[in-house]
């Protein structure tokens, strides 16, 4: 089986604080290095439960955080952004079996991680028919139009009780908890073991029972915290203003809603 692993930051286990996210700060390299770990884990669970190709895409910031020597020899790690739409599941397309997301972070507009955001810090929430969308729903939604099934999240506790709220089967294993400006964490070496654990049951799972659910429309709804920003988006073909500094777009093809956001989140 192949497996496709999208790798983020900020529900890595410990981080509270941006600067611990940011390369350049001194904070940085300890949480790259736990990030790399993380993704380590998932991907030695994942190989002892039979898979036989994964492919690692870093996911965060300049999208090459990850330290590659770190990782099991078995992988494919793809550093960089690809310039496409696909953003932060770049690579992924129906051949894959699963989906890991490893490190995810809750949304803009959910108060269960200090760093909650959605893409970028410029928005108060995007909602996807009347749900608030962290970037996992957003990512899930396009696996699913691939018809690969979401198998592991890792991150913080809210983001993971958001997805077993959709989804009961899909594994997740909660490495933090938010509160307010600080977060409660599990010992980082906890977390390895219980990423690869949880892995090895992931692999394990019928494919049907892990798909995310895709809908037939989309409605996009997004409040920007400046109001000229949801001016700019105006300009996109099909979306239209929702008050002073929000907008809302609609369609049937999640691959026009991607395409959208590419140009307008």
């Amino acid at each position: 089986m192949k497996l496709f692993i999208s790798a983020d930051i900020e529900g890595t286990t410990g981080i509270t604080l941006w600067d611990e996210t940011e390369n350049g700060h001194s904070r940085y390299p300890y949480f790259q290095q736990q990030m790399t770990k993380e993704v380590a884990a998932a991907c030695e669970g994942a190989l002892e439960a039979g898979c036989d190709e994964i492919l690692v895409k870093d996911a965060h910031d300049s999208a090459c955080n990850l330290i590659p020597a770190l990782l099991p020899e078995e992988i494919r790690i793809f550093r960089g952004w690809a310039s496409d739409m696909m953003s932060m599941m770049a690579g992924i397309d129906a051949s894959f079996g699963g989906v890991f997301f490893t490190g995810y972070h809750s949304g803009a507009g959910m108060d269960t991680n200090p760093l909650s955001h959605t893409m970028n810090t410029r928005n108060n929430y995007v909602k996807i028919n009347g749900l608030i969308a962290p970037e996992l729903m957003i990512n899930s939604l396009t696996a699913a139009y691939f018809g690969v099934p979401v198998r592991l999240v890792t991150g913080d506790k809210g983001l993971c009780e958001w997805m077993k709220a959709v989804n009961p089967n899909i594994e997740t294993v909660a490495v933090s908890e938010g509160r307010g400006r600080g977060s409660v964490s599990i010992h980082p070496n906890k977390a390895l073991r219980l990423i690869k654990e949880a892995a090895v049951r992931a692999m394990k799972k019928p494919a049907e029972e892990c798909m995310f659910p895709l809908p037939e429309h989309f409605r996009v709804e997004i409040s920007f915290k400046e109001h000229f920003r949801a001016k700019n988006a105006c300009a996109y073909p099909g979306v239209k203003p929702d008050g002073a500094a929000g907008i809302v777009y609609e369609a049937d093809d999640w691959m026009d809603v991607l395409r959208m956001f590419d140009f307008v989140l």
